[in-house]
């Protein structure tokens, strides 16, 4: 997840669009540059960092440190990017803007491009140099490679080329007053000024600027010059599309237009999946971690056993992490709270593989976990959603998690995310190991790639059945969860995401175990949300489903979509759709988050920052 924006108009584009990267900042911010054009060219400036060093840099090259080199401040046309890396380290040549070889056209991108390598293999062949890893520089080099005269044909014959989902924008020395830019899936809106016009990631980067805003949809090509914009197809047909008026207040347009910042993350995880597992699952048969550092494919082939720690959510998904992985991959894994695990005397040391989780890279007791086991001879992984954290640098090895700032306090996107991660460890452990049959590990990499897809469609599609449960159930003191197998973690998950943000009592168990004591809780009406998504399990946690319901519990029940037969043991159901079993858990949780939101909502709670919660536990 990265943002990009740009300006055409008549004021200087430098300071705007510094102003428009703050605002996007969330997006990125391990790096970030822009571009310029004058009439002697374009001239840009790069920075490792946050949107500080950026600034820094354009202040040396302004003159301000006595330099000789200037960037124009007359410049009134320009584009600017802040990275969330995918591809490439963190370094000053993996930063945006990118560049052709003969430094005329200039891209930010926002997004995948998944064809990159056999993309950039044919330019090399036609002479373009390319100094990145990324794969967002064959756009620049593509747009050249086809440009005749006309850049917006040129964008329009390279957008027929590319396959991921991306947008980007274009700027080129020999179409001044010009940009073009393009988006498939990943987003892209034009602000509509007073002879100047923006474009951008999302609304806020220009909404100090405009309220003016026309939205570009996906497989679309717009034109931005400072006179308006245009947009067409990818066949160079003209769309016409209306201009609209944001009312939004700048609090608001940071929250892309939600009411709350953790309603915007739990609507953002689709993209964040898709950052996560893009580049990872392009091979049709398998996953490729080429991120894990100095974690060898030799050391996950022959490691003996696993250990995963985390705190809160991060446990959680280690815990689905056991499942995968043991299930796939069949390595044994233990799961350990990090807080427990750093106090005893844990038998850990070489041929053990230890996975911290830690979606700040900060927490203080996963990193004192992590630690003890490193000085003991393991050898640690970390899996993260912040580069440069101390997690980063304390292990071996590290998996990104690319969910991208999350604002709020209640893990949503992060955890997903981290689900995510321990799906593609599992896979590639299976691949390494050879334990599973190929054909179902082709089918399960394809069902990966589907899930972002699968997200957007529950998050889009059950929030009406949510809310009349929230409508049911907001008054109540007291709710049971109940989980089996795999769907256990998400049980867990779901209490602990409606403890956080609606400060209601909860309890959440295996469902097995619910006649070993927590049955005396049960109560008529008492709400019981159980987790019944398709598994080798399903008939046990249906059997438990009766076992409640007799006793005059309200039955909620999480299941997939064309299981006709769940609605006869429970009294409310939402449904979330088809896929391998192994993976309905990441699709189970999101009604979790939205009935813990919506009810926290109808208790008139801010669910941004909950009581006594701080979003990073840096201390003990």
């Amino acid at each position: 997840m990265c943002g990009i924006v740009g300006y055409v108009g008549a004021r200087p584009a430098q300071d705007l669009l510094l102003r428009g990267l703050t605002k996007l900042e969330y997006r990125g911010y391990d790096s970030a540059g822009l571009s310029v054009m004058d009439g002697n060219g374009i001239d840009s400036v790069r920075a490792v960092g946050n949107l500080e060093r950026l600034r820094a840099a354009v202040a040396a090259r302004d003159g301000a440190d006595g330099s000789v080199a200037t960037l124009s401040r007359a410049a009134t046309i320009g584009i600017a990017h802040t990275r969330w890396a995918t591809h490439g380290r963190v370094n000053e040549q993996n930063a945006h803007p990118h560049f052709d070889t003969a430094d005329r056209v200039h891209v930010v991108v926002n997004g995948i491009v998944e064809n990159y390598l056999v993309l950039r293999e044919r330019l090399r062949a036609e002479g373009a140099v390319f100094t990145s890893e990324t794969d967002a520089e064959v756009i620049a080099h593509l747009i050249a490679s086809h440009d005749e005269g006309d850049l917006v044909a040129a964008v329009r014959r390279a957008f027929a080329d590319l396959q991921g989902h991306y947008a980007f924008v274009a700027m080129s020395a020999d179409a001044p007053g010009l940009l073009v830019g393009a988006r498939k899936e990943c987003p892209l809106i034009v602000g509509i000024g007073e002879g100047e016009a923006f474009l951008a990631s999302a609304v806020p980067a220009f909404l100090s600027e405009t309220r003016r805003v026309m939205y570009v949809e996906n497989g679309e090509i717009v034109v931005l010059r400072a006179d308006g914009a245009s947009i067409q197809t990818a066949d160079g047909e003209l769309v016409e599309r209306q201009v609209s008026l944001v009312d939004w207040d700048e609090a608001t347009a940071e929250k892309g237009g939600f009411e709350t910042f953790m309603l915007k993350e739990i609507h953002e995880q689709a993209d964040a999946i898709a950052e996560t597992i893009a580049d990872r699952t392009v091979r049709p048969d398998g996953v490729d971690l080429d991120d894990v550092g100095a974690l060898s494919d030799e050391c996950l082939r022959t490691t003996g056993r696993i250990v995963i720690l985390g705190c809160g959510t991060s446990y959680h998904a280690g815990l689905v992490g056991r499942y995968a992985i043991e299930e796939l991959a069949r390595v044994p894994v233990e799961v350990e709270i990090a807080s427990e695990y750093r106090y005893r005397n844990p038998i850990v040391g070489p041929g053990d593989l230890v996975v911290g989780i830690t979606q700040s890279g900060e927490t203080a007791d996963t990193l004192a976990a992590m630690r003890i086991a490193r000085e003991r001879g393991a050898t640690v992984l970390a899996v993260t959603n912040i580069m440069g954290s101390q997690a980063t640098r304390d292990a071996d090895g590290v998996l990104f998690t690319r969910a991208g700032l999350e604002v709020s306090v209640a893990a949503t996107k992060t955890f997903t995310c981290q689900v995510v991660v321990m799906y593609l460890l599992a896979l590639r452990l299976a691949e390494l190991r050879g334990t599973l049959d190929p054909e179902r590990r082709a089918r399960l990499v394809r069902e990966v790639k589907s899930l972002p897809r699968l997200v957007e469609r529950v998050v889009e599609g059950v929030d009406a059945d949510v809310e009349r449960i929230a409508e049911s159930h907001w008054r109540d003191g007291f709710f049971l969860y109940l989980g089996r197998h795999i769907g256990l973690p998400i049980a867990h998950e779901g209490a602990l995401k409606l403890k956080e943000v609606s400060y209601i009592s909860t309890d959440a168990y295996a469902a097995g175990e619910m006649k070993h004591g927590p049955i005396a809780l049960l109560t008529e009406s008492t709400p019981v949300v159980t987790v019944a998504t398709a598994s080798p399990v399903l008939d046990k946690i249906v059997s438990n489903m009766q076992e409640v319901r007799a006793r005059g519990a309200d039955v909620i029940a999480v299941a997939t979509e064309g299981d006709l037969t769940i609605g006869e043991h429970a009294d409310q159901v939402v449904r979330v759709p088809s896929t391998d079993w192994i993976l309905q858990p990441l699709l189970a949780v999101i009604p979790l988050q939205l009935l813990a939101y919506r009810i926290a909502r109808r208790r008139g709670l801010n669910v941004d920052q909950p009581r006594n919660l701080a979003k990073t536990v840096t201390v003990e």
